[in-house]
């Protein structure tokens, strides 16, 4: 009898333990199930939430000769976010900045990775010209719009059709230049470029519209784009003794041209300094010294654009940025995010690069630099030009603005 009871026991332990296991099972599957479900539920919003991001891969050198063109375009491009929010129709705005170091192999394999890894919705920045024609096949072929936001060369938004440019031409603040100069006693110049694209541009519409205009070029010199050394060029001229030296150098490099040519006197032996606005960057104005006094340039932007928005643009940026002051970068970066977030507003958050590009097409607003549209045909900004003399104002140097041509076009799209 005690054996039975023994086996009763047994059985019935073995039976609780059974129904134990059973339900620790159940609790498991149960328990598992629900984890299964929250981590598709998390993925979903994970998905969703990757989905409404909107991506601008912004490429800018930071680092080389280039570096405070790129620095200039990342400080207004975030600037432009901090006043107008990081959501536009319902798409949060994600800024992947990445440094080229203005070398086109790097922009190109950057660009790719962006488009394929990243998968952004636009490219944009581009520090010099063979940066933007590199990145430009792969914006074609993936029809990811590419907002050139400092490059200047007149041939860059033919080179894809996605291309669209904030920044400005070389050719408009040539030609203005050209147009100005024989009217004010400038007849025999000498032209003296940066060997590469936007520098031939500068040479070329330079040359023929003051030529045109009844003026001379007596001798067109050309100087290696890195590591330039303008003593023997800047000697030469001197040899020469034309009217006025026109010079177009990248945004940087005008301290190097400013200081030499007073190094060897040759304002005071008469012959005048001219060029784009790249040559008086409002960046490295003040460094330059009273030496840069009287130079007259042409160039859509100046820091000292007395409108009431260049005004509040101007304290902002300087505000958010110590020791900066805003330049013509600046502004191709600000104007660019402008056109950027204009076209995801307009397309309602869902168009594609088709559609954005075309909402990009023919947009006027009011631009720290004043009024400026994009042409809906050539995809090319249009401005005002304006003629310019570095003044000193409240203990700075300044760009003043003394002359204008209203709404110019790319001299080298209206020929």
């Amino acid at each position: 009898m005690v054996g039975d009871a023994l086996i009763l026991l047994m059985l019935s332990v073995l039976f609780n333990i059974y129904n134990d296991l059973e339900t620790l099972m159940k609790k498991r599957t149960l328990i598992m199930a629900t984890a299964l479900v929250i981590f598709e539920l998390a993925f979903s919003v994970g998905a969703l939430a990757q989905d409404d991001r909107f991506k601008i891969g912004l490429i800018i050198p930071l680092t080389g000769p280039q570096a405070s063109t790129g620095k200039q375009i990342e400080a207004a491009a975030r600037l432009y976010m901090a006043q107008n929010g990081d959501t536009v129709a319902g798409r949060r705005i994600e800024l992947i900045v990445k440094d080229d170091g203005a070398v086109p192999d790097v922009t190109r394999r950057l660009a790719q990775d962006l488009v394929v890894n990243e998968k952004i919705n636009v490219m944009a920045g581009f520090g010099v010209t063979p940066a933007a024609l590199a990145a430009a096949p792969i914006a074609t072929q993936s029809k990811t719009p590419l907002v050139v936001m400092a490059a200047a060369t007149s041939s860059i938004t033919e080179a894809s059709p996605f291309v669209v440019r904030s920044s400005f031409t070389i050719p408009q603040s040539a030609v203005a230049m050209a147009d100005w100069a024989p009217r004010n006693g400038i007849k025999k110049v000498v032209t003296l470029v940066s060997d590469f694209g936007p520098g031939f541009d500068a040479e070329k519409f330079f040359k023929d519209r003051l030529t045109f205009n009844g003026g001379q070029v007596l001798e067109s010199l050309r100087v290696p784009l890195r590591n330039p050394d303008f003593a023997p060029f800047l000697q030469k001229v001197r040899d020469l003794k034309p009217d006025a030296l026109f010079v177009f150098v990248p945004s940087g490099a005008g301290a190097a041209v400013m200081k030499q040519f007073l190094e060897r006197g040759m304002d005071k032996a008469g012959i005048k300094l001219i060029g784009t606005g790249d040559l008086t960057d409002d960046d490295q104005l003040n460094e330059m010294g009273d030496g840069a006094l009287g130079v007259v340039t042409a160039h859509h932007y100046s820091a000292f654009h007395p409108s009431a928005v260049n005004i509040k643009f101007v304290d902002a940026f300087e505000k958010a940025n110590k020791g900066m002051r805003p330049n013509f970068m600046a502004v191709g970066g600000y104007d660019g995010m402008h056109v950027i977030y204009q076209a995801l507003r307009a397309t309602k958050g869902q168009g594609g690069g088709d559609a954005l590009l075309a909402a990009m097409k023919g947009q006027i607003f009011e631009s720290p630099r004043g009024p400026m549209f994009i042409d809906a045909q050539t995809r090319d900004v249009v401005h005002n030009m304006y003629l310019r003399k570095v003044e000193k104002k409240n203990g700075q140097l300044y760009n003043v603005e003394f002359d204008v041509i209203k709404d110019m076009k790319d001299p080298g799209k209206t020929r």
